[in-house]
């Protein structure tokens, strides 16, 4: 019986601050001395770009809610106002423990490892005269041609200062004395390397500076009628959350073009500068952009820590970085130069990215478009590579005449750009290029490929928690599934007649499609194991995915953790849900993991009494995902396709260094550092790395398969022996 209201503001996490917290799960990674020193670098590079992301985005959407009168309160019960004063505080604390981590950790553990990085202010104390030799002619030889140095008086405005862009403002006064003091600025070329490294020293240190040193060592020639009397580095981040009437747009593909371009000159949001920054100087450059004090952001450092990833670039630093996440393996049931309609047709194929290869899904496409019997390929493109083998091969089938369609989303955000050149290109090679469904973004991951065989026409899907792109694959963890199943591919044709014709079918066989029927099924499937409970039965959920924010799933789940039903949550991002909500008990736990590789896929487990459901997404429990866009959730039916998930939420669910526990306190605590303080450093438990067992296990099957080439476990045990 139900006995609590879980409406209840209280027993819900703001979704902003509970982003914040998992940036800082991000973050720990780069504070943690047991991490490898350039992949600490990494992290905090991998902060410093999440930030940007969340301050154009988010923090301007808080904005512009407020600015619009906006009154209604979140699911925490918080207004737009308490969201954006907390959510302020909280990014000015994580920014001053990203500088603390960079000043009083990063850069000295560098240093004792080989590599100095020099700031300019030390330039005339730390550089023989050779080095400042050679930094001038770098100057006057590679950077000064590029420079554009702006004043600004009367006649000359202040000019626009580009999104993310880094500049150098200066206050300058006509060395006649007259007219007193001016403002001008400079940008950091981004045409330029902003890692500049210099000759290594008599000791074989490697020694790096940053180019706006170069520049700012060198500001006087920039402005040779003027003396400076202060200059500081500074740097505005601007809302980038564009909105337009698409029912009102000639053409969305050149709405979307004007829109990206305007995003670079958006509203300011965010002003960081030096620490040491002049007041005049801050006040010309504040009043001008039209911010407030709490929007400054003072910094003890190089603004803009994402430069950390060029460093991460340097050679010769392998001992310093992670060697035990290898290569993506071959994925053993569909071997190199095989006829994949032919394997796929055997039975369903689960691939699971990075730890298997993408490269079958690059496959199924590049043979759809060169064999005489695929008669069309249909697919949704998000997210894909700059030099895209999937576009490549879309281009090819067009041209060999198969019937191409491919819904381009164009409202994918910050690849829209990408986006826009790959729906021309592929509009020029014949394809039929859709820009998905008015008020939608089409976020789900599927690629139809239609075949005449002897027995008749027969289709093969690809279905996928990732997008199809190449690169990414390397990075975050997805599966897809192969599959000549009728019954999907059936569904898989209303799909696309649904995004190209506004065709929605009478039902469906298997996949559950948002917006109008996956929020319903989700909760059905809650529902179903809280009802399984209340008759005597087995209830049991285990859910992973990047985000969970929906308040109604959310109330579901607490209603279900109530009845008795265990529910276990591996959650990367977002968590509006808590465990400390009363009469739920122990039954909710939710753990999130930071590794190697970005968590990314989306796989629910429901006991269903006895008979257990697997499902994969391209969705989160967010009411974006299951509202406004089009996603798709597919079973797994196949018995070892379900071993090989189960696999992986066990194996997550036992990460004990990884993982991060969600408290009733709403903190979260690594578990390894838990360990440590009951057991010490001499804990005789088990360390399992989840990622790190998945890589291991990944090759371990590739030698089991080779004696054996049916589908087993995703990582089998027998391999052990």
């Amino acid at each position: 019986m139900k006995t609590n209201d879980y409406s209840r503001p209280e027993y819900y996490e703001n979704r902003e601050l509970s982003w914040l917290k998992f940036n800082q799960r991000v973050l720990y990674e780069a504070k943690n001395e047991g991490t490898p020193l350039f992949e600490r670098l990494k992290f905090l590079s991998i902060t410093a770009s999440n930030l940007d992301e969340f301050i154009m985005v988010r923090v301007a959407s808080l904005r512009d809610m407020e600015s619009a009168g906006y009154d209604k309160k979140d699911i925490a019960g918080l207004s737009v106002k308490e969201q954006r004063e907390k959510v302020n505080r909280a990014v000015h604390d994580f920014v001053y423990e990203q500088y603390r981590i960079y000043n009083t950790s990063i850069v000295p553990s560098l240093k004792e490892n080989g590599l100095k990085i020099i700031n300019g202010k030390n330039f005339g104390t730390v550089f023989s005269p050779s080095d400042i030799e050679y930094l001038d002619r770098y100057f006057e030889n590679e950077v000064y041609p590029v420079l554009t140095p702006m004043a600004v008086d009367s006649s000359r405005p202040f000019p626009l200062i580009r999104n993310k862009s880094l500049n150098i403002g200066a206050l300058v006064r006509k060395k006649d004395g007259e007219d007193g003091i001016e403002f001008a600025t400079v940008q950091v070329p981004s045409v330029l390397p902003r890692v500049v490294e210099l000759p290594k020293s008599e000791d074989g240190t490697r020694r790096i500076v940053f180019l706006e040193d170069i520049i700012a060592c060198n500001i006087k020639k920039l402005f040779l009628n003027y003396d400076i009397t202060a200059y500081s580095y500074f740097r505005i981040t601007r809302s980038a959350d564009f909105s337009f009437d698409e029912d009102e747009a000639d053409d969305l593909l050149k709405e979307i073009e004007k829109q990206v371009r305007l995003r670079a000159w958006g509203e300011a949001i965010r002003l960081e500068v030096d620490s040491g920054i002049n007041r005049e100087l801050l006040e010309k450059i504040r009043e001008e952009l039209g911010l407030s004090e709490s929007d400054i952001f003072k910094i003890e450092g190089p603004l803009d820590l994402t430069v950390l990833m060029k460093v991460y670039s340097l050679k010769e630093f392998d001992s310093l970085k992670e060697s035990r996440y290898s290569r993506p393996q071959e994925y053993p049931y569909i071997p190199e130069g095989c006829d994949i309609f032919e394997k796929i047709a055997e039975g369903d194929k689960l691939l699971v990215h990075p730890f298997q290869t993408f490269e079958p899904v690059i496959e199924f496409v590049s043979q759809a478009a060169l064999d005489p019997d695929v008669l069309a390929i249909k697919q949704t493109l998000y997210r894909v590579s700059g030099n895209s083998p999937i576009i490549a091969a879309l281009a090819k089938a067009a041209e060999n005449g198969k019937q191409v369609t491919v819904l381009v989303e164009l409202k994918a955000r910050f690849d829209e750009e990408n986006n826009i050149l790959w729906a021309k290109r592929l509009e020029r090679a014949g394809c039929h290029v859709i820009y998905g469904l008015v008020g939608l973004k089409t976020h789900c991951k599927i690629t139809l490929v239609v075949r005449k065989e002897e027995d008749g026409i027969r289709r093969y899907v690809h279905l996928g928690t990732g997008n199809y792109n190449d690169s990414t694959a390397r990075l975050y963890t997805d599966v897809g599934l192969l599959t000549a199943d009728e019954s999907i591919g059936e569904d898989a044709t209303a799909v696309f007649n649904m995004l190209s014709g506004y065709s929605e079918p009478r039902n469906w066989n298997k996949l559950t499609v948002a917006p109008l029927w996956l929020k319903d099924r989700f909760l059905y499937l809650i529902n179903r194991e809280k009802e399984h409970v209340l008759k005597g039965e087995k209830g049991h959920i285990i859910a992973k995915m990047n985000s969970v924010c929906d308040a109604d799933v959310i109330k579901a789940l607490y209603e279900a953790a109530e009845a008795g039903v265990k529910i276990e949550l591996i959650v990367r991002g977002i968590c509006a849900l808590k465990t400390d909500v009363p009469g739920i008990g122990d039954n909710i736990t939710v753990r999130s993991i930071v590794g190697n590789f970005l968590e990314h896929a989306r796989i629910f487990y429901f006991e269903n009494a006895g008979s257990p459901e697997y499902y994969c997404a391209s969705a989160d429990w967010m009411p974006r995902n299951l509202e406004r866009r089009v996603e798709i959730l597919f079973p797994v039916e196949d018995e070892h396709l379900r071993a090989k998930l189960r696999f992986i939420l066990d194996t997550q669910l036992k990460d004990n260094v990884k993982a991060f526990d969600l408290q009733r306190d709403g903190s979260y605590v690594r578990m390894s550092d838990e360990a440590k303080k009951t057991d010490g450093d001499n804990a005789s438990e088990e360390k399992i790395d989840s990622q790190l067992e998945f890589c291991l296990q990944a090759k371990k099957a590739v030698e089991y398969a080779h004696g054996n080439r049916n589908e087993r476990v995703f990582i089998p045990r027998e391999a052990h022996s």
